[in-house]
């Protein structure tokens, strides 16, 4: 089955103790569809200005994702740029320029409206709500959001996790939106409010979700080489998405692979800038690495 994604398309500038990027290709949408396109096909609603070039297109092009829903409007596409502290897991923005971006309001075209999996990136939860207006019955619906939209569109994003069957946010986040510090106090508290799972990143210490079926914790891959974090949850969420999409299998097993599949993914991301990490990976770097993570953490009985 296939996946339509909406989200940001963007040239990031990041800056960390490894190396520098600037305007590199990124964006939430960006990252998400490339780490999909290795399990399903993908489909993208963006807007983009007129230096997004056909150099940027061929980037998803190439993984044979769906460009038709991208908008071009004149003027400049979003950027973003961040430094990051030595232990990756801080980083100060140093700049953000909306652009395009700014005046962002989606559309799915026709032959987008009836796909079966959908994605709704960090985007604000009013056109997240305007994109689930527009699709016909989706057998799955996952949402990611922030603080931004936690502290200043509560209601708004509130309205939307009601149809919503997955939430994937990191545990600042978690905790910001529940109100509560512990992990599993801020995840029952988020079902609560519609998404019958709930998974939480943890940067470099992985993944936990919590599922209708149970809790499932997926470790951070240990990594001799590491550049740059930026599009590791997007990543980590197309990973996860497309082989459920893949599947069909919403089952708690079926989940916990799709989980690894994205933890694999995002693991490839951090250790290049930029989305170099995740094109042009083969199937059996995937297949690879998905073993690694088993061995990680198998054992036996006592």
């Amino acid at each position: 089955m296939s996946i339509v994604v909406v989200g940001s398309v963007a040239f990031d500038t990041v800056i960390t103790p490894y190396g520098r990027v600037d305007e590199a290709l990124g964006g939430a949408a960006t990252y998400f569809a490339v780490a999909a396109s290795y399990f399903c096909p993908v489909k993208v609603v963006a807007v983009v200005g007129d230096d997004f070039g056909a150099e940027h297109e061929a980037v998803l092009l190439t993984r044979g994702v769906d460009t038709s829903g991208i908008e071009r409007v004149p003027g400049r596409t979003f950027r973003w740029g961040g430094e990051y502290s030595r232990n990756l897991n801080e980083r100060k923005t140093l700049f953000t320029e909306l652009n395009v971006f700014e005046t962002f309001a989606p559309v799915l075209p026709a032959e987008f409206r009836n796909t079966p999996y959908v994605f709704l990136a960090n985007i604000a939860p009013q056109l997240q709500q305007s994109v689930l207006e527009q699709v016909e019955k989706p057998e799955l619906v996952a949402l990611d959001t922030m603080n931004y939209w936690i502290e200043g569109s509560l209601d708004a994003l509130k309205t939307t996790l009601r149809q919503v069957d997955i939430l994937i946010i990191n545990d600042e986040e978690a905790r910001e939106l529940s109100g509560a510090y512990n992990l599993v106090e801020a995840a029952e508290a988020i079902r609560v409010l519609g998404p019958a799972s709930v998974i939480i990143k943890r940067g470099e210490h992985g993944a936990t979700a919590f599922l209708k079926y149970g809790v499932f914790t997926v470790p951070g891959f240990p990594l001799r080489q590491l550049a740059d974090p930026t599009g590791a949850g997007d990543t980590f969420a197309g990973g996860f998405m497309g082989h459920l999409a893949s599947t069909g299998d919403h089952s708690m097993e079926g989940l916990r692979r799709a989980i690894v599949a994205g933890s694999v993914l995002a693991s490839f991301c951090v250790e290049s800038f930029s989305l170099d990490g995740i094109q042009g990976l083969g199937s059996e770097q995937i297949a690879s690495r998905y073993g690694e993570f088993q061995a990680l953490t198998r054992f036996d009985d006592i």
